[in-house]
C-alpha cells in the first residue's frame, strides 16, 4: 500500500477538492451541495480563515481526502475547535481518514491549545462513526431533522473529543 501523506491544502488543490466532494456519497454524508463549481473551490483557497487548518491527504502526490479544522475564535470557546471532512469514495478504508484525522488531533493537542474539538456526523454514517470514536470522540447528543439530504431530513450527531 502506498504512503499516506498529510500537508496543507494548496490552491492548485480546488479541482481536486471538487471532485471529492462531487462525488455522490461524499456529498451525502457532508453538507456540501451538488454541482460545485471550480471557481468557488478557487474562491475557498484563496479565502481561508487564519483560524483554520485545511489539510489534504495524498497517495502518490494525488490529493484523496480533505479536513478542514476551524479554532473558534470567541473568547470563552478559544479551547474549542470544530472540524469536516471527505475521503475519495475509490480510498475509502485504506486510512486516509485515519491519517487526516490523527493530523488532526496533534495539531490540537501539541499546538493550538486546544482541548475540546467538535463535529457533527449523520446518524447512519457508521464508518465515520467508528473512526471518530477511534480517536476518542463522543456522541454528546442528536439533532433530529438536522439537514436536508436527497429530499428528505436527516438526524446527525453531535460528537466531541476532550483532551
Amino acid at each position: 500500500m502506498s504512503e499516506i501523506v498529510v500537508r496543507h491544502v494548496k490552491p492548485e488543490d480546488a479541482a481536486a477538492l471538487m471532485h471529492i466532494y462531487s462525488q455522490p456519497d461524499t456529498m451525502a454524508n457532508t453538507l456540501h451541495l451538488p454541482l460545485p463549481s471550480l471557481q468557488k473551490w478557487q474562491e475557498r483557497l484563496s479565502n481561508l480563515s487564519p483560524a483554520g487548518h485545511s489539510l489534504v491527504a495524498c497517495i502518490e502526490e494525488k490529493v484523496v481526502g480533505q479536513l478542514t479544522l476551524d479554532v473558534i475564535a470567541t473568547a470563552r470557546r478559544r479551547h474549542c475547535a470544530t472540524l469536516g471532512m471527505g475521503v475519495d469514495q475509490t480510498c475509502r478504508n485504506r486510512g486516509v481518514g485515519k491519517a487526516l484525522l490523527g493530523a488532526a488531533v496533534d495539531l490540537c493537542d501539541n499546538w493550538l491549545q486546544v482541548t475540546r474539538m467538535e463535529l457533527t456526523v449523520f446518524t447512519d454514517n457508521a464508518a465515520a462513526i467508528a473512526l471518530y470514536r477511534h480517536f476518542g470522540f463522543e456522541i454528546e447528543g442528536t439533532g433530529k431533522g438536522f439537514a436536508m439530504r436527497q429530499g428528505e431530513m436527516v438526524d446527525a450527531h453531535y460528537m466531541a473529543r476532550l483532551k
